[in-house]
This record gives C-alpha cells, sequence and structure tokens, in this order.
C-alpha cells in the first residue's frame, strides 16, 4: 500500500490531490494499491466538497514512519505528516518551488501552474482516463479555490483550461458562480475557535532569519472579519511563543477587490515593515497581493532569507 498524500493544515487542494492522484495512480496501473490520506484535520470547505461530491474522507495516519508515501502540493518536510523522514518516498506531484533532496532518484512531477489539481487533470486527459462527476466536481473545486477564482497571480492559461474541462464533466454551467459559492463558505467564520481561524490555511517557512507561519484568509467582505482580528492577533502571539516562530502571519484577502491586509506578530518588527513597506502601527493592506507563493513568500525572502 502506498499513501498518496498533502501538506499538514491541508486545504482543499491538498485533499483533492491526494484523491484523485490515488485513483490517477491507480487505474494507470490497474491495481489498488495507492489510497488517499490527509495530515490533519479538513477545513471547511472541503468537507463541503467531499460532501457535495459523494467521495469518502481519506483517513489520517498516526505517522509515515516505515511507510511508501507519495507526496502531492508540497515536497518540504516541514510541511509533511509526522514520519516523514522515516518514510520511503516514491515520486511527488507539485505546484511550489522545490526544496527537496533525497538519497534516491524518484519521479517528480512540478509545474508553474496555480493547482495541483490542474496537473493531475491534465494526466487524466493525456492519458485518455474518464474522469467521473464527482471527481470532477472535487478537482474543479480546488482548482478555483487556488487560483482564487483565476484571479491570483498563480493562474494560468493551463489552470483556465482544466477548469473548462472539468465545469463539462461536473456538469457546472457557471464555474465563477461555483467558485464564490465555495469561497461563501471558505470565509464563513461562524463557529470556528480563533485558533482554527489562524490555522485554516496555514504553512510553515524556513527562511535564513527563522520559522516563519503564514495563514491565509479569503473572503468576499474584509468587514466580516474585522471584529475577530484582535483574537486573531492574540492567538497568533502566542501560537509565536508556544512554536518559537520568528515570525506568524495571518493575511486577509479581500477576493473581491483584489488585495490583502496583514496581521503580524514577529521578532522582527524593523524589517518586517521594509519587507511589507508599511508601517505595523497601521493598518497593512496591499493592493494586489492575494498569492502567498508568488507574492507573499517572494517578499519576505528578500528581506528575510539573505
Amino acid at each position: 500500500m502506498t499513501y498518496v498524500i498533502g501538506h499538514k493544515s491541508p486545504d482543499l487542494d491538498s485533499v483533492a490531490a491526494a484523491v484523485a492522484y490515488a485513483r490517477f495512480k491507480n487505474k494507470m496501473a490497474g491495481t489498488d494499491i495507492y489510497e488517499p490520506a490527509r495530515a490533519g484535520e479538513l477545513n471547511k470547505e472541503t468537507h463541503y466538497l467531499l460532501e457535495k461530491a459523494g467521495i469518502k474522507t481519506p483517513k489520517m495516519p498516526d505517522s509515515l514512519d516505515g511507510e511508501q508515501v507519495i507526496l502531492v502540493d508540497h515536497n518540504e518536510n516541514s510541511q509533511s505528516l509526522d514520519g516523514i523522514e522515516k518514510a520511503e518516498i516514491v515520486e511527488i506531484l507539485d505546484h511550489h518551488k522545490m526544496n527537496f533532496s533525497y538519497d534516491q532518484p524518484i519521479e517528480i512531477t512540478v509545474k508553474p501552474w496555480g493547482a495541483s489539481c490542474s496537473i493531475i487533470a491534465h494526466k487524466f486527459f493525456e492519458n485518455n482516463i474518464d474522469i467521473d462527476k464527482g471527481l470532477a466536481l472535487l478537482m474543479l473545486g480546488a482548482v478555483l479555490v487556488d487560483t482564487v477564482i483565476t484571479k491570483s497571480p498563480t493562474s494560468t492559461d493551463m489552470d483556465k483550461q482544466m477548469i473548462e474541462k472539468l465545469s463539462e464533466i461536473a456538469e457546472i454551467a457557471d464555474w465563477h458562480e461555483f467558485g464564490m459559492e465555495i469561497f461563501k463558505v471558505r470565509s464563513s467564520l461562524e463557529g470556528l475557535a480563533i485558533s482554527k481561524i489562524i490555522e485554516n490555511d496555514a504553512k510553515e517557512f524556513d527562511l535564513k532569519s527563522g520559522k516563519f507561519f503564514i495563514n491565509q484568509l479569503e473572503t468576499a467582505d474584509l468587514e466580516s472579519v474585522k471584529e475577530k482580528e484582535s483574537e486573531i492577533m492574540e492567538e497568533m502571539k502566542k501560537l509565536k511563543d508556544e512554536k518559537s516562530y520568528h515570525t506568524v502571519i495571518t493575511f486577509i484577502t479581500d477576493i473581491i477587490n483584489e488585495g490583502s491586509k496583514f496581521l503580524v506578530a514577529t521578532d522582527d518588527k524593523e524589517k518586517m515593515e521594509k519587507a511589507l513597506g508599511k508601517s505595523l502601527d497601521e493598518d497593512v493592506y496591499l493592493e494586489g497581493v492575494m498569492s502567498r507563493k508568488k507574492q507573499v513568500i517572494p517578499m519576505l525572502s528578500e528581506i528575510f532569507d539573505k
């Protein structure tokens, strides 16, 4: 048995990629040895889409120690489930920058596309393997979320092609409307503990200055989050101290107006203000910033990774 698994604090693309790529590998090999797995609790939109698609929630292993695994939607050990150091990694499929080393040659598929599910959908199509309606729906949702309904700078022409093809299979007449439906679910903070809010779509990054924890919230209305900002900041400071992070960031992306507001707890205020180009003593809103991968991480790396 080989686990196909995404990163910790799994987002929709991470889980959908595990489900879709396990199914692709099994169909290509005519076997059932590839099993989708998850590396954490599911967020709201992933629960919503799995149920809507009629797809069973992937299992969550206690550890990857001694297991054979395929990594999807990530390639860094810090983002993997515990035990990855003692796992046998047989393949990687990702759309992020590579920060990976291994003592064995393995198959690696990395594309500069907006979502891992775009890469997997392309594999299905180029190999003439059918995608059923439920899986198409799940993958479509993942691409729409990761590309912010094609508004993100990470979105490519290939993502748009995959959206069109998956929409047809999933019988979605208006994919933009479907994307907004998912984001309404995604951006609802009702009933969520503050600790869950700052882990909603979070990843760790090892920069030369230290370890950064960066969470993204996406909403169609920044005002809907404003009343919780002070609580979010307090929880971020607590997390920073408990986990010895250099910096904890939650950036709240307005998908309608295409910009993000930044909440920051950091060891180095001066450098952070240089990186963001704004004073942390005031509201930090950056127009046009929507992508952690293509905008926020490069912005921080320029200052903190030297």
